[in-house]
C-alpha cells in the first residue's frame, strides 16, 4: 500500500488536512441529538477532530485508533483546544485486553467500512457489543450500495489549488468479489525545495459495504437491539437511494 514518503509530512498529517472538517462538526452534533454527555469511546477515531469536538461539548472521550501517526495527530489536536483525550492504540477487531466498559460507543467515517471481510466486520461489531455497559448505545455509519455502484463509478478527483501540494483520487469499484467493495487510489505530490522536484506520498484504501438487509442480521446477531437506520445525520429515513447510513443501535439489560 505505501509508498515513499517526503520528509517532514506523513500520509497521516496529509489526509488530516485534506478532510471537511465540516463533517466533524456534523458527526459532533449527531451524536449530541443521539445520547447525553458522559463518558464514551470513539473507534477508529483517527486523528482525534471528532474526540476534541465531543471533549469541547462536555463528553469524557477515548479515542481508538490502530494508526501511531493518527494518535500522535489527534494528541496534537488535543493539546491545542485543550481538551483532555485519552488515546488508546489498538485494532477495533480486538481490544479485549481493554476492560472498560462505556454507555456510548460512536464510530464514524466509514471506520467499519475498512474491514475487509465480513468475519472481521463482525468481529468489530462483537468488540463494540462487549466494550458496551448494558443498555449502552452504540452508533455508527457506514457508506450504502449506490455509493459504490453509483458515485464511485468512474470516479476521479485532482486538486492543484496549491501547486507545491497537488492530490489526486480514484476510486475503483469492484462488486464481483462479493459485497460491494471499492479501492481509493490516493496521491498527494509535494514539491521538495532541497531536490527541486516532486515527491509522492500514496495510499490505496479498501472499502467494502453490504445491503441493509445484511446489517440488521448482523447486528442482531452480535446482540444488538432496538436497531434503527438513517440517513443525513439522522434527518431522515434511510433507503436504497442514500449514499451513508447512520445506525443506532443498543445492548440489551443482563437479565
Amino acid at each position: 500500500m505505501a509508498a515513499e514518503e517526503a520528509p517532514y509530512q506523513t500520509f497521516a498529517s496529509l489526509y488530516d488536512e485534506l478532510f471537511d472538517g465540516e463533517l466533524y462538526l456534523d458527526w459532533a452534533d449527531y451524536v449530541k441529538k443521539q445520547v447525553p454527555a458522559g463518558k464514551i469511546l470513539d473507534l477508529g477515531g483517527g486523528a482525534g477532530r471528532l474526540a476534541v469536538l465531543l471533549a469541547q461539548a462536555g463528553y469524557q472521550v477515548d479515542c481508538l485508533d490502530l494508526s501511531a501517526p493518527m494518535l500522535e495527530l489527534a494528541q496534537e489536536h488535543a493539546a491545542e483546544a485543550k481538551v483532555d483525550v485519552r488515546l488508546l492504540q489498538a485494532d477495533i477487531r480486538e481490544f479485549s485486553d481493554w476492560e472498560e466498559k462505556y454507555p456510548t460507543i460512536v464510530s464514524f467515517a466509514d471506520t467499519f467500512n475498512y474491514l475487509p471481510s465480513v468475519e472481521e466486520f463482525k468481529a468489530g461489531l462483537t468488540q463494540a457489543y462487549n466494550h458496551l455497559e448494558d443498555g449502552g448505545t452504540f452508533l455508527f455509519d457506514v457508506i450504502t450500495p449506490k455509493m459504490v455502484t453509483e458515485s464511485y463509478d468512474n470516479f476521479c478527483y485532482n486538486n492543484d489549488d496549491d501547486p507545491d501540494k497537488i492530490f489526486m483520487w480514484t476510486a475503483y469499484p469492484d462488486v464481483e468479489s462479493g459485497g460491494y467493495a471499492v479501492d481509493h487510489d490516493l496521491k498527494f505530490f509535494l514539491y521538495r525545495e532541497d531536490i527541486d522536484a516532486f515527491k509522492m506520498v500514496r495510499e490505496v484504501l479498501h472499502e467494502v459495504t453490504y445491503d441493509m438487509a445484511f446489517y440488521k442480521k448482523a447486528l442482531k446477531e452480535a446482540g444488538f437491539l432496538d436497531i434503527k437506520f438513517t440517513a443525513d445525520f439522522g434527518q431522515k429515513k434511510a433507503d436504497k437511494k442514500d449514499e451513508r447510513w447512520f445506525i443506532s443501535c443498543k445492548k440489551g439489560e443482563s437479565k
